[in-house]
């Protein structure tokens, strides 16, 4: 195995950069090539398939602000990433280097150009990050998670495919368990998660909204929720008050298997998330990141809402009244969940590791047979 081609693999430190990430090692390693990430400080902690000895720290900055101080900074940090990632591949002299997004992706990519190695970035979003952005005209090839991202530019859309989102293995498992409602006596599964790093407004706004709900719905109610600690003790008061059953974490290693077990999501809509949900298919309440200079997180919730499998709820309308009418509505209606569980499942896609496993070895110079 040491003599075995090497893919290197750069994301930022985020489930919504990593997963896939992940999901690629993985299906490169049954065809027998080594993999390597690099990354930033963040993802030591997501462990999984990438072991600290095969992950890379490198530094990186995101754009913070637009005064001249806070670009300068960022040009610095990303600088010194640059010549770190340059010195790593010169070590390690990958066959390619494959990024997910994310700042920390900008100095692998442009030290890999520099070194004319081939190069693939992959991007989840129905809408190109920023980073992707950057670096799209410079690299080999492009892997999109959904059709038409480049409808309006025939230059980046020669040199496209459509791979979908590479699921890690957990996510595989986990899509394997059909959709089934509570039978009689069983509780409605509630999962409430703001993404790998939290959201405050989950914390702010489902309790006010579960109280809001009539008694008797209480009772029915299993509650999973992901919450910052800073926000733990509120949100279990109000859930002790009303005497609900709940499950109450900051982060919850084990998502993908909590997905498959609940009736109804409450999220953010990142693309991760998106296509975790369409590939197991749960119906769920999104609520997209506001904010965004492209709205990527509104256009992702769209594709599921279009597919029938997901409510959309601005977060400017994301209220406690909104939301308890919204989950009235569902617990009076259950086979609306069904529909919507099917709806979601209808776009996931399974395979999108082994399409971009295939895309990145072309790229290589790899043959099927390859090491």
């Amino acid at each position: 195995m040491a003599d075995a081609p090497l893919i290197v693999l750069a994301a930022g430190g985020t489930g919504g950069h990593l997963f896939p990430a992940e999901a690629l090692g993985v299906a490169l390693a049954k065809r027998g090539l080594r993999v390597r990430l690099m990354t930033d400080h963040r993802a030591v902690r997501y462990g999984g398939f990438f072991t600290r000895d095969m992950m890379d720290v490198v530094p990186s900055e995101t754009v913070r602000g637009r005064s001249p101080w806070a670009l300068a900074r960022t040009a610095a940090v990303l600088a010194a990433g640059g010549a770190r990632a340059l010195a790593l591949l010169l070590r390690h002299r990958p066959k390619a280097v494959i990024g997910f997004g994310g700042y920390p992706t900008l100095p692998p990519l442009m030290a890999a150009r520099l070194l004319g190695m081939p190069t693939v970035i992959h991007d989840s979003n129905a809408v190109l990050g920023r980073a992707n952005r950057l670096l799209s005209r410079r690299v080999s090839a492009i892997a999109t998670s959904l059709p038409g991202v480049f409808d309006r530019d025939p230059a980046l859309a020669n040199k496209a495919t459509v791979t979908g989102t590479p699921m890690r293995p957990a996510v595989v498992v986990a899509a394997s368990v059909p959709f089934s409602l509570p039978a009689e006596g069983e509780r409605l599964r509630l999962l409430v998660t703001g993404g790998s790093q939290g959201a405050r407004i989950m914390s702010d706004i489902v309790p006010a909204a579960i109280e809001r709900l009539e008694p008797a719905l209480w009772r029915r109610l299993g509650l999973v929720q992901q919450v910052r600690e800073e926000d733990m003790a509120r949100v279990r008061a109000v859930y002790d008050r009303l005497k609900i059953e709940v499950e109450l974490a900051p982060f919850f290693p084990d998502l993908p298997a909590r997905l498959a077990a609940s009736h109804l999501v409450i999220s953010r809509s990142g693309a991760g998330t998106v296509a975790e949900l369409a590939a197991i298919g749960r119906p769920s309440i999104l609520v997209p990141l506001p904010g965004a200079i492209d709205q990527d997180q509104f256009a992702n919730a769209g594709v599921l809402v279009q597919a029938q499998g997901a409510i959309r709820i601005a977060q400017a309308e994301f209220t406690p009244e909104r939301l308890a009418a919204e989950l009235s509505a569902l617990a009076a209606a259950p086979a609306r969940l069904t529909a919507m569980a099917a709806g979601a499942h209808g776009v996931g896609r399974l395979d999108a590791a082994e399409r971009l496993a295939d895309l990145v070895m072309k790229v290589a110079g790899l043959s099927a047979d390859s090491p």
